[in-house]
Order: C-alpha cells, then structure tokens, then sequence
C-alpha cells in the first residue's frame, strides 16, 4: 500500500481578525457616502468655517428664521441666529440693548426704532427684502354669509372647486359693525350655524402687535373718507371715531393665527386680522400632508389694499451679512416664497415687489389655487399708515397704549 499524501489547510484566522477584515471597507464606504453627501449639502466644511452668532428682536416675522431650511442656508454662509420674538410694537418701544438686529413687521415700528436710535447716535441700517398684505382670514360659511349680504364679492378660483380669495367692501362691513348687527341678523343660520356675536375682524393686541395698528390704520383710511389722518386734531378725532370698532372684540394675543389654523369651533373667532403669507404657508403645508387643500378656511382681501413690508434692521455691523443675504441669496429668497412672502428687490428700499408671480408660480406646484393678482373690486388706491406720532396717539386713545419713547 502505497503512502497516502495529506495537504495541511492553513488554519483559519480568528474571527475578531475577519470581522475586522470586513469591516474596514465598510467604515471606507459610510465614510465615503456621508463625506458625498455633506459636500452636496455644503455642510461639509462647517466645522471648519467660523460662524458669527446673531441676536434677534423680531416681530411676527421670526417665522422666517425659525424654518429649519433658513437655518441650514444661513449656516452655509457662516451664520446662527438667535431669535426672541414678540409683537412689533412691543419690539419697538422695548430695550434693544445686546441685539444685533430687529425685524419690525411695519414701518410704524420700525421709524420708532431708527428714530430712537439716531437721537442717541447709534448705528442702524435698514433693509426691506420682503412685502406681504395685511387680509382678514376666515371660514367659508362666514364669507358666503357676507356675500349674500352685499360686501364680499368671491374671485373665481383657478381649475374650477370653490373659491378661496373674496374682495372685501370695508365700509360697508364698518358699517354693519357700526350698528351692532350680528352674524344671526345677517343670515348667518342659512349656513346652518347660529352666533349672535356682533359681526367685526378680531385683531391681536393694539398695544403690541403690528397687524392690529395696520388695521388701525385701515380702519381710520376708511372712515376719514380715505385720506390718512394727518394732523393730531384729525387723528384724535379719528381716534374716536373708530374706537368701538376695534375694542369690541376684547384683548387677544399675539399669535391670532395659529388660534385661527389650530381650532374647529368657527363661531369663536369668525373673522382674524392676519397676513397674507401665514395663510398661504399654512395652506402649502396642509397640501403636502394630505394632498389637498383647506378649503374651509378662505381670505378676505381689503378692497382697498394694505400692504405690509418687514423692515430688517441693522443694530450693528455684525448683521450687515445677514442683510445682504436676505435681499440677494437665491436660496433663501427662494425659501421665503415657499413661506408665502412676496420677496422684494435688492435695492436698500425694496425695489419693487418681484415676488408675487413667484409666489402664485410656487402655490400652483404645491397644488394650491394661488390668489389673484388683482381681486375683484380692487382699489388701485393703497390705504397708508400714518405718521408713527400719530399713530401713536390714536392708539393711546383707542386702546389706552403707553407712550413709546420717543413721543
């Protein structure tokens, strides 16, 4: 019998050495895959770039930089924010010491800003990169209950369905208020609902908000025969004119709108004063999560319009950047428009709105009926804010507000 030849197998190598073995290539590969997916995003280097903390004193439009979108973009360039939010004229009449800017929703508050600081010999610049309407947000029911009574006039809706956007007749709405009529006198039990509150808007707080003095301000346009209160004799005579048409509702909050989105009670508050851009937000967002819109809750739109513009405004140099990126960084213009803002031009004073066709262009892809260019009725006349002096007194009068610091 011949010898039988045997071949040794190497022995096999432990298995710690294997998993090791396995491992490093796929450590390799995440590495790879995350470091592609930073640089895509233009977090790669963010550890490495220095980033300038920003302190904020802002009106309603804190909304803008509390979007997690805005954050990563400003971080790209460098830049955190912090931000403590409030009304704007409570912004504007508080201590501003320690921020590096402010963001008034209004020029009202923003001139006793940039007033009060020249007077002390301290640095502001301003910048205006966005613009959005002053409307009255409310529920279908309410507002086919003003179109049967004579005021509201529907703008036909976009690919047919209900419309969401109705034209306004202020003076006739101020009048009905005037007489204390309530939504049961109106008819308002035809939409199968009972409320006998006096019809009126229902605003956030005088003394506080920037929304509740446009409003003021509109309020006053109409009844002074569409002229601006001018002089102190005529806005005191306003004043008191108009004042049960605004302290009627009660006190409020800062936020009406998110009372407005959040609630399913229509009779509790029929109709808020808000802006343009929360309720186009508010509707993108509920298209994204169900793959429809809202098309209970529709907008009242001023026949004569109000225009809002925001004003940024510099405390110090540190700000500087931010300013220039909000009226030119593509990203985050973009970024306002998918937040319901009309974004303005790069110019220090606006420029001009570019926006709206933006705008109505961005709500048509999230499915949403965008809201006319034009309503129905419109007044080319725009209704305008008075003087913050005189704004100031009439809101002393209407709603016993305390003396900013600069009257």
């Amino acid at each position: 019998m011949e010898p039988g030849l045997r071949i040794a197998r190497p022995p096999r190598p432990p298995l710690l050495h294997r998993l090791r073995t396995l491992a490093l290539p796929l450590a390799f590969a995440l590495v790879v895959a995350g470091t592609v997916r930073l640089a895509s995003a233009g977090h790669l280097f963010l550890p490495f770039q220095p980033v300038t903390t920003l302190e904020g004193r802002l009106g309603s439009k804190a909304v803008l930089f509390e979007d997690p979108e805005v954050t990563r973009i400003l971080l790209r360039n460098g830049i955190r924010v912090h931000t403590l939010s409030a009304g704007s004229r409570e912004v504007a009449v508080g201590s501003l010491d320690g921020y590096d800017f402010a963001f008034p929703s209004g020029p009202a508050a923003g001139r006793l800003i940039t007033d009060a600081r020249e007077a002390r010999g301290q640095y502001s610049d301003s910048k205006w990169p966005l613009e959005t309407p002053l409307v009255l947000a409310t529920y279908r029911p309410y507002a086919e209950t003003l179109r049967k009574a004579g005021m509201a006039t529907p703008q036909s809706p976009s690919g047919g369905g209900k419309p969401l956007y109705y034209s306004l007749d202020m003076d006739k709405f101020l009048d009905t208020t005037e007489r204390g009529e309530t939504w049961n006198d109106l008819g308002i039990g035809k939409q199968g609902i009972r409320n006998g509150n006096v019809v009126l808007a229902r605003t956030s707080d005088l003394c506080q908000s920037n929304s509740a003095g446009t409003y003021l301000s509109l309020v006053a346009y109409t009844r002074n025969g569409g002229k601006v209160p001018a002089g102190t004799a005529e806005a005191e005579k306003v004043a008191r004119r108009i004042k049960p048409l605004l302290t009627a509702q009660g006190s409020a909050g800062a936020d009406l709108f998110q009372q407005y989105s959040a609630h399913k009670d229509p009779t509790r508050d029929p109709i808020v004063v808000v802006y343009e851009h929360q309720y186009l937000a508010y509707q993108a967002r509920y298209g994204a999560a169900r793959h429809r819109y809202d098309s209970d809750r529709v907008l009242l739109y001023p026949r004569v319009p109000m225009m809002t513009r925001p004003q940024f405004i510099m405390l110090s140099h540190k700000a500087d950047r931010l300013a220039e990126l909000l009226v030119g960084d593509p990203a985050l213009r973009s970024r306002a428009t998918a937040l319901g803002f009309r974004v303005l031009g790069s110019g220090s004073d606006g420029g001009g709105s570019l926006g709206t066709e933006a705008l109505r262009t961005y709500l048509r892809r999230q499915g949403v009926p965008p809201p006319p260019a034009e309503p129905a009725g419109h007044d080319e006349t725009k209704a305008g804010t008075p003087k913050p002096t005189v704004l100031e007194r009439m809101l002393r009068i209407v709603d016993d507000c305390p003396a900013a610091p600069t009257d």
